[in-house]
C-alpha cells in the first residue's frame, strides 16, 4: 500500500502487507529543505511490525523490528543516551510536533486551529503553554525525532498509514506509544488517520492533559 498506488475506499489487507511512502515530506523536497525520508513499514495483521525510514539528505537511517529494539544508524539503542527521559508528567515541559495539513478547510483543519492555540496558551488563560509548537513537514520523521526523545509528543491527522506505519514501529521499539488524536482513543489503527504519539516515559496523565487540549473531534476517513 502507498501513496501512488491507493485507491479511494481501499482497506489494509490482514496480510502480510508492505506500507510504503518513497517521498515522505513533498513539500520539503521541493523547497530543498532536506527534512525528508523514505518511508517502508510492514504490517501484519494490520499491526505495524517492521519499520525502516531514512533521509537521505542526511544519510541518517533509523530501524526498528517488534521485539528486537529500534536503532539510529543500524548500531545505536533509541531512545539516545544524550537526552534524560525521564518521566512525562505535564506539558508544560514539553516540545510538541504538530502539522498543518494540505487540507485547511472546513471541521478538521477549525479542531487544528483551536487546539494548537490552546496548547500554546498561557495556563491562566486555560492553555497548556509547552514548550513549544514544532511544524516540520515529514510524519515518519516527526516520529522518529520522538523515538529518539528530541520531540515529546506529536499530535497529527490527516495523513495516511504509509506516512507513520515504519515510524510506528521505531517508536514503540523506542519505549513511546502511540494514541488516537481524538480524546479517549487508547487503541489507534495505523490507517486511522489520525495519531498521538508520546515519547518513553509518558504518563497517562500527561496523555490525558494533550487530550483535554483538543477542541472538538477530528473526522478524517480513510
Amino acid at each position: 500500500m502507498g501513496e501512488e498506488t491507493y485507491t479511494p475506499g481501499q482497506t489494509l489487507s490482514t496480510t502480510a502487507t508492505f506500507i510504503v511512502d518513497p517521498i515522505d515530506g513533498t513539500t520539503n523536497f521541493v523547497h530543498g529543505y532536506p527534512y525528508v525520508s523514505i518511508s517502508l513499514g510492514l504490517a501484519i495483521e494490520r499491526i505495524p511490525v517492521v519499520g525502516v525510514v531514512y533521509n537521505p539528505f542526511t544519510d541518517t537511517l533509523y530501524s526498528a523490528i517488534t521485539g528486537r529494539g529500534a536503532f539510529l544508524n543500524h548500531n545505536i539503542p533509541l531512545p539516545l543516551d544524550r537526552r534524560t527521559l525521564e518521566p512525562l508528567t505535564e506539558l508544560s515541559s514539553a516540545l510538541v510536533a504538530v502539522e498543518w495539513g494540505s487540507d485547511r478547510s472546513g471541521n478538521d483543519y477549525e479542531v487544528k486551529v483551536k487546539t494548537f492555540a490552546k496548547l500554546c496558551r498561557a495556563k491562566s488563560e486555560g492553555g497548556a503553554m509547552v514548550h513549544s509548537l514544532k511544524s516540520m513537514g515529514s510524519a515518519a520523521l516527526n516520529l522518529c525525532a520522538v523515538a529518539e526523545g528530541g520531540i515529546d509528543a506529536y499530535w497529527e491527522g490527516g495523513c495516511w498509514a504509509w506516512d507513520v506505519c515504519a515510524g510506528w514501529v521505531i517508536l514503540k521499539e523506542a519505549g513511546g506509544e502511540v494514541f488516537d488524536a481524538n480524546p479517549g482513543g487508547y487503541e489507534p489503527t495505523v490507517d486511522g488517520r489520525r495519531y498521538l504519539a508520546f515519547r518513553k516515559g509518558w504518563t497517562k496523565e500527561v496523555v490525558e492533559e494533550f487530550w483535554g487540549c483538543v477542541e472538538g473531534r477530528l473526522e478524517y476517513r480513510a
